[in-house]
């Protein structure tokens, strides 16, 4: 592709990635509870999720499921239950005497991944970021041309600028932890995260 088309997709993407969602969220308070590289992680994580839709939308999947309002109410309510039980799991990790089996029982199958996993699942469930592959790209393909090379050099693009700002906000929270990271706060900024996720999934869930 030329750079007269990724430039142009690029400052499209911009300011979309610097809404605060779900993948900001989940960065934030990966620093917060853990450390940089655990934000470093979910970052990486909601990046590989952006290439998960940019592969099903290249082999027409993603069109499909967006063609079938059964199909994307089943997205949607699948990515807004699992934003919410996100929230409600970081709540409950901010209860004072809850024991390390109890927390165990409120784990998701891929929790081992952690804030990859997270950060993966949390865009790979999101019909948002679908759409952005269906909606915003084909804007910027050219129709004589093979899609796939197309997709996968605006993917590329797309990747870069979420990494580019997750990795940034990363930073400055990790640097602020140090003068902010007593345990009231994490606790409060645990409990805010989790109040955002489930909202986030239940305007997911019950999108139009």
């Amino acid at each position: 592709m030329q750079w007269h088309q990724v430039l142009p997709f690029v400052a499209a993407v911009v300011p979309l990635t610097l809404i605060p969602g779900t993948s900001f969220t989940l960065v934030t308070q990966a620093v917060i509870a853990g450390s940089r590289a655990d934000g470093v992680r979910a970052a990486l994580g909601s990046a590989c999720g952006l290439l998960v839709h940019a592969t099903l939308a290249a082999i027409g999947l993603s069109a499909l499921v967006m063609s079938s309002a059964q199909a994307l109410t089943v997205v949607k309510l699948v990515g807004g239950l699992y934003l919410i039980w996100l929230g409600v799991t970081m709540w409950r990790s901010t209860r004072r005497g809850v024991q390390p089996a109890a927390r165990r029982r409120w784990r998701l199958p891929w929790a081992r991944l952690g804030g990859f996993g997270q950060g993966l699942w949390s865009n790979v469930l999101n019909p948002k970021a679908a759409s952005v592959y269906l909606t915003l790209v084909p804007q910027f393909l050219t129709s004589s041309r093979s899609l796939a090379p197309q997709i996968a050099t605006l993917a590329v693009a797309h990747v870069a600028v979420v990494l580019v700002w997750l990795l940034f906000w990363t930073s400055v929270v990790a640097a602020a932890r140090t003068a902010i990271g007593t345990p009231r706060f994490r606790r409060g900024m645990s409990r805010l995260a989790g109040a955002v996720l489930i909202a986030l999934g239940i305007r997911t869930a019950t999108a139009s």
